[in-house]
């Protein structure tokens, strides 16, 4: 096993360990690393949510209302393959460079999205933008768990539940007012001065012991891993949609996610650095949380992408008011996710709030797959309420327990996996939604006669909408309820897996306060 060791020409001796093996470090030094960290969490949350209200805009502008699911796929498909790679790096060769690194990737991808004059360029730099993306989370969580242990995180998950206010209340209204009153392309322009205060920050605030390492990486297992996701998602997304799922081009795609998926394990089990270490998943906790983080992300995609199109088309709501009819979603989530986490920081206690949490979610979806034509706005946010409360369970306890279940040396690792998951989640979520969706709405237009696929369904938006004759608005507001329907009515179904991993959940002790169990690898670990 290829050793990790502290560069011979770093001047200052490393920090005094505290009781559970991490660098002791002061309240302040943390609180000022926390804002940088903070900073990027906002950058990464704000451009999802920003995007989501401004979609119906962007496909309506650029044409091609039949890769809606492709703007939001590639970024996170792009997102889900680069995840183990950036947090790999940065348990290999620091997680500062790493995380810089990522930043200024995802902030030229932002760029190139603004000016994207078709379809085509703008799946493309969307998948640019989300390599970046990759390593912004991983980044934050790693880097936060390197500094601060699993049982002391909530104390300064206040932090992140303010970030999350802010964009669930800032995102949402921003990307609909840009929408609105000027051009989609700001909202991508947008990320450019926030990413560069993140940069400034993280530069003069995080201060890492700097290693280096002779490992090689694993190149070979990152292509296989890449090739197997690549695979899994084109198929769900072309599956049933733009080729039968008996075709050669599905079959194909099954047949190589297979091989490369298979491959990547015999790989990952002989090489000295693995990728993504199998070994992870023989602990119980870290396989439950890693079935359910993906979950989550089935759910909360589906959410953000196609309720702006129930909003907008059928309940006739602006980009700016879909914007803020999400807020109910969000904020149940943050309410939530705030209040357990300052619980487990005092009692150090979460194994119950997982098994709530999937309940709750799944009962959120099955409400959401009641929306109908006739659903008012205030019903629709009641039910987003719930869908929000269920996440917010599960959105931090997930990475909380991920992290709490490695050693201190696998903490970009076990962080990168969880938001493997929830990323992979979030892609086949899009995928699988979006062909559902397209499928029913369609099956509704012909059922009222008309053809789907016509130039001005391509270009359709909600100003377009309202130009149409009364018939054509009825029958697309029926097929988008439709579509709707379906989408979150296999929603709660998928959420009920997540119910019965949740009980399979042990609930091992969280180390800090004061706990010593484990030190002995983490001081190795930190050296």
């Amino acid at each position: 096993m290829a050793q990790q060791q502290v560069d011979a020409k770093a001047e200052t001796p490393p920090p005094a360990l505290g009781p559970d093996g991490r660098p002791a470090r002061s309240p302040r030094e943390i609180r000022l690393v926390m804002i940088g960290l903070v900073i990027t969490m906002l950058l990464a949350m704000l451009d999802n949510l920003i995007v989501g209200t401004a979609m119906p805009t962007i496909v309506g502008d650029l044409g091609g209302a039949n890769h809606l699911s492709w703007v939001v796929t590639s970024y996170t498909l792009a997102t889900a393959a680069a995840t183990p790679i950036w947090g790999k790096l940065g348990d290999l060769y620091g997680r500062k460079g790493t995380f810089i690194t990522s930043i200024v990737m995802f902030l030229i991808g932002s760029a190139l999205a603004g000016l994207s004059q078709n379809m085509n360029e703008m799946i493309a730099f969307r998948a640019l933008q989300g390599l970046g993306a990759g390593g912004l989370m991983v980044g934050v969580m790693s880097i936060m768990g390197a500094l601060v242990s699993p049982r002391e995180r909530g104390k300064y998950q206040g932090l992140f539940a303010a970030v999350m206010a802010l964009a669930t209340i800032g995102g949402p209204l921003l990307g609909g007012f840009i929408t609105d009153h000027f051009s989609w392309h700001w909202i991508f322009y947008i990320n450019i001065p926030l990413g560069i205060i993140a940069l400034a920050v993280v530069t003069i605030t995080l201060h890492l012991e700097k290693v280096k390492s002779t490992a090689r990486i694993d190149y070979l297992g990152a292509a296989l891993l890449t090739i197997g996701i690549t695979s899994l998602v084109l198929l769900t997304t072309w599956g049933g949609t733009q080729y039968a799922w008996g075709s050669k081009h599905i079959i194909g795609l099954a047949v190589l996610a297979a091989a490369s998926l298979i491959g990547f394990c015999y790989v990952e089990q002989r090489v000295a650095e693995p990728m993504l270490p199998l070994s992870l998943f023989r602990n119980r906790d870290f396989t439950v949380v890693s079935i359910i983080g993906f979950i989550v992300g089935f759910q909360m995609f589906g959410g953000v992408t196609f309720l702006p199109q129930f909003q907008q088309l059928v309940q006739g709501a602006s980009a700016t008011n879909s914007g803020l009819l999400l807020m109910p979603m969000m904020f149940g989530m943050l309410v939530v996710s705030l209040v357990v986490g300052q619980y487990v920081t005092k009692t150090g206690k979460y194994r119950i709030f997982p098994i709530i949490g999937t309940v709750v979610m799944g009962i959120g979806s099955f409400l959401l797959s009641t929306l109908s034509v006739s659903t008012s706005s205030l019903l629709t946010s009641v039910f987003m309420v719930v869908l929000g409360a269920g996440m917010g369970f599960l959105m931090q306890i997930t990475m909380l327990v991920a992290q709490n279940s490695v050693e201190l040396k696998d903490m970009g690792v076990a962080s990168s996996t969880a938001t493997l998951f929830r990323t992979i989640g979030g892609s086949f979520g899009v995928a699988l939604f979006g062909a559902i969706y397209t499928n029913r709405m369609t099956d509704t237009l012909k059922a009222h006669g008309m053809v789907r696929g016509s130039s001005s369904d391509q270009q359709l938006t909600p100003a377009s909408l309202k130009k149409m004759p009364a018939l054509a608005q009825d029958a697309i507001h029926h097929g988008v309820a439709n579509g709707i329907h379906s989408v979150f009515l296999w929603a709660g179904l998928i959420a009920l897996v997540a119910i019965a991993a949740s009980l399979f959940l042990k609930g091992a002790p969280l180390r800090g306060a004061g706990q010593k169990d484990d030190n002995a690898a983490m001081a190795a670990a930190a050296h």
